[in-house]
């Protein structure tokens, strides 16, 4: 296939963006995943475990594993949800929140640099046609 596809450039563009947040976020231990969990977590009132799944876009047994790498690495905590007994609530202790305001301060890097590259106009139609992406998937009216 000499033209490369929609999801090609797709694919190929969320793994080069991924591979760049695992590189930056390996010099902190840590990877991607954990950036995003760090950043899905109210650094004041906590959250509740099934929200941060909503939040990440993840299955949630792939955020058990991600959950209990977090509080193995010591960056949360959990609690019972006091107003759902069947729920839990994850914090964030001290070393989780400034590990949380690393990886703001990566993804901010990030947006920056793009912001500086690529035209308001560019980014505002590559926001239109990834939206139109999500919702001709979302009202599957691809398959």
């Amino acid at each position: 296939m000499r033209d490369k596809t929609i999801d090609y450039i797709l694919r190929a563009t969320w793994q080069a963006v991924s591979r760049l947040y695992n590189e930056e976020a390996s010099k902190f231990e840590g990877s991607m995943a954990i950036g995003f969990a760090l950043l899905s977590i109210d650094k004041e009132i906590g959250t509740p475990s099934s929200a941060i799944s909503n939040r990440m876009g993840m299955e949630a047994t792939s955020l058990t594993r991600t959950l209990k790498a977090l509080e193995e690495k010591g960056l949360i905590y959990k609690k019972r949800n006091p107003q759902d007994g069947r729920g839990v609530l994850i914090y964030l202790t001290e070393f989780g929140k400034q590990m949380r305001e690393q990886s703001k301060q990566t993804v901010l890097q990030f947006n920056e640099i793009i912001h500086k590259n690529i035209s308001s106009e560019k980014l505002q139609t590559f926001m239109e046609v990834a939206d139109t992406i999500n919702d001709l998937i979302a009202e599957k009216k691809i398959f």
